[in-house]
């Protein structure tokens, strides 16, 4: 499907290079900040980046680290602001809020798989209430005259209601779809059902991103070419890999992707910390929070995850960046794997 929609006044942002599929940065909590989507840039920016989720109830205002994904954006690209909730009233008021800055449009999460979130019946809580969704969709669709989005899953526990949102997704005339290809409770364990995305693709009347286990810029081609997808949404990858997006565009240019070197890695690493650490936090909380970048980037360190066992017990700066460098330094033109190492798992940063 060409990346466009039937409302003239309404168009996609151009990507990067006109006729290639679209690339996005899919929005995740306490990772996709500003700092982060800088250093992403500065490997080869996505086409679109989505912000964290602003939460939206009766008290809610614009959390004020979000919003400066949005006005502190250097990386030349749109910025949709992606919020949560579940009361068409405070959405509202929030959108009219979001309005006053310059973002690409909003985004609306219907798919976020933690118990916590879905609990609350929002975000992926949503989609077990089809009759909510049509009310949200209906409300939100009237009160944005620029683009509105939705991120979703197929479905809560089970495909029952997937046929009926799509036909919501077309009812209310969204203008983008990013569809993760699996349940709120199969969260991130199961295979991907492209087969739904390729369905979504077929029926929906909007450009569909298929998100979901989008490792290498090998892998989105083959995603791409079976879900005929107007481009791909990328998240915990995008962790691993930030050049994963350069890398994409260059394949469907025809041209060899660029082999990632281990140096190049230990710089990424580097950057990131310097970038994402508050300047008011102890060196121990830099560290903890670097891990959590850490459990995705080991898995294409080193294929019987000593980089990992390691660098989830260190404790000071100099004892994480000594570790970077013994495995990513130790000798020359050592290269960073295209895909995960099969078994590395990337696991929590509170592993002792």
């Amino acid at each position: 499907m060409e990346a466009t929609i039937t409302d003239n006044s309404r168009a996609l942002p151009e990507g990067h290079i006109q006729g290639q599929p679209l690339t996005a940065l899919a929005p995740m909590q306490d990772v996709t900040d500003q700092p982060f989507m800088t250093v992403i840039s500065e490997c080869g920016s996505p086409d679109y980046f989505f912000t964290e989720y602003f939460r939206v109830h009766t008290q809610s205002n614009l959390e004020k680290h979000i919003l400066r994904s949005i006005t502190e954006n250097e990386t030349r690209r749109p910025v949709f602001a992606q919020m949560i909730g579940e009361d068409a009233f405070h959405l509202k008021r929030t959108v009219k809020q979001l309005q006053q800055y310059p973002i690409a449009g909003i985004d609306l999460n219907m798919g976020c798989p933690a118990p916590r979130v879905y609990k609350k019946n929002v975000g992926g809580g949503l989609l077990r209430d089809p009759k909510k969704v049509d009310t949200l969709l209906g409300e939100l669709r009237d009160s944005c005259p620029g683009l509105f989005t939705v991120k979703m899953r197929i479905g809560f526990e089970d495909t029952r209601h997937f046929d009926q949102l799509l036909e919501l997704i077309n009812k209310h005339s969204i203008d983008l779809l990013s569809l993760h290809g699996r349940t709120v409770k199969e969260m991130y364990r199961s295979l991907v059902h492209y087969d739904c995305i390729k369905h979504a693709v077929e029926v929906a009347n909007c450009p569909t991103l298929a998100n979901g286990d989008v490792t290498s810029a090998k892998r989105a081609q083959e995603i791409l070419a079976y879900t005929g997808a107007a481009g791909v949404m990328v998240g915990r990858h995008a962790i691993r890999n930030p050049w994963i997006f350069q890398q994409i565009r260059d394949l469907e240019s025809g041209h060899t992707t660029n082999r990632i070197t281990l140096a190049e890695v230990n710089t990424y690493v580097k950057r990131l910390y310097e970038m994402v650490s508050k300047p008011w936090a102890s060196e121990k909380a830099r560290v903890s929070k670097m891990k959590k970048y850490l459990n995705f980037v080991g898995q294409g360190v080193d294929s019987d995850g000593a980089f990992l066992h390691q660098a989830r017990r260190a404790q000071t700066k100099v004892e994480l960046f000594s570790i970077c460098d013994e495995y990513m330094l130790s000798s020359e033109n050592q290269y960073f794997a295209d895909e995960p190492y099969e078994g590395l798992v990337a696991r929590p940063n509170c592993e002792k």
